[in-house]
């Protein structure tokens, strides 16, 4: 993959000694290793590669829309563990749950219209189906969620991201308790609500975070649904907020404003709601509060569509729409 750079923005990247190269800003700043994770397409193939966890035992679990093997298994070197799944074929949507010391996954299936839990290795123990009961859903053709978030008791937050734009609340045993949202620009309303997470780093008062990617908005909502707050990520397509430590990170998909689709990027904000570093992207810039609008300065990415931050601060960067390409890690320097 060859690498264009922009001469106005060309901190936006260094070369070293060697050759390698680093990406991002300020703390955050990671060298490139296109090498990772790379396997024989035509013994384990990948579609979309959607998202992608970190398991307890330090695994880095890949979710791609391709059937011959929806879930693929790495170590943390790129090796090939394992593969599973041939029946997701709008897999989306990855989210590691842990319950009682045992991780179970979340897999949100789009074209099934959707959600399926499951063990580890691929086991399914239950499954959610379209929210008839809501009176906003005629058919489940309408139900195309993209997106899951789990709170500590066990509840499960679902974003309809390719639907009608509604946020589901379930408990553990997957009984609808609330929704709200809904297509529309309104505040607590979403235009592509396509990744939500849940954000317990104030202990206090824990909320979701929803990322509205039309919109170029992160917005805030308690867990009732009342919305509280948006922030603008100008010019930044973000796909699902993912909490690590204090900060955030996102996959953005392209630059809103760029010539070409696959203009994307990775996004870093922290516990200030702060873009603090956009490797592969411009720098962070403020007009007083105002973000200025971010876009690609390195032809590094392609539709970049998750981030998964292992225990070392590593980066692994899944794509959609890439050419069939294995996920990117970039290494933390």
């Amino acid at each position: 993959m060859g690498l264009l750079t922009y001469p106005a923005y060309s901190r936006a990247f260094s070369l070293s000694a060697s050759n390698d190269v680093i990406i991002g800003h300020n703390s955050h700043r990671y060298k490139v290793d296109l090498n990772w994770g790379n396997l024989d397409p035509l013994q384990t193939p990948v579609q979309d590669c959607h998202e992608m966890a970190q398991d307890s035992k330090g695994r880095i679990v890949l979710l791609t829309n391709h059937t011959k093997n929806n879930v693929i298994v790495y170590d943390k070197s790129g090796k090939l563990l394992e593969t599973w799944g041939t029946e997701y074929p709008g897999a989306h949507g990855l989210t590691l749950v842990k319950e009682n010391g045992t991780d179970f996954l979340l897999i949100s299936d789009y074209e099934r219209h959707q959600i399926i839990k499951t063990t580890i290795d691929g086991k399914v123990v239950m499954t959610i189906d379209y929210p008839e009961e809501t009176g906003k859903y005629k058919t489940k053709e309408e139900f195309k969620p993209t997106e899951t978030t789990v709170t500590e008791n066990g509840d499960i937050y679902v974003a309809d991201g390719y639907g009608n734009q509604h946020i589901l609340h379930y408990n553990h045993k997957g009984e609808l308790l609330n929704y709200f949202g809904g297509r529309g620009t309104d505040n607590g309303q979403f235009l592509n609500a396509h990744g939500i997470c849940y954000d317990n780093r104030d202990s206090n008062n824990p909320s979701l975070l929803v990322s509205a990617r039309e919109m170029n908005v992160l917005k805030r909502f308690s867990l009732n649904g009342e919305f509280l707050e948006s922030i603008a990520v100008p010019g930044a397509l973000i796909c699902r907020p993912v909490i690590h430590k204090n900060d955030i990170y996102f996959a953005v998909l392209r630059s809103k404003s760029a010539a070409q689709s696959d203009s994307g990027f990775i996004l870093i904000m922290n516990e200030n709601n702060e873009v603090v570093s956009c490797p592969g992207a411009t720098g962070p810039s403020y007009e007083g509060n105002e973000l200025q609008e971010l876009y690609q300065t390195i032809r590094l990415f392609r539709h970049p569509h998750d981030v998964c931050i292992d225990n070392d601060e590593n980066m692994y960067v899944a794509q959609w729409n890439s050419g069939q390409t294995y996920p990117i890690k970039l290494v933390r320097v």
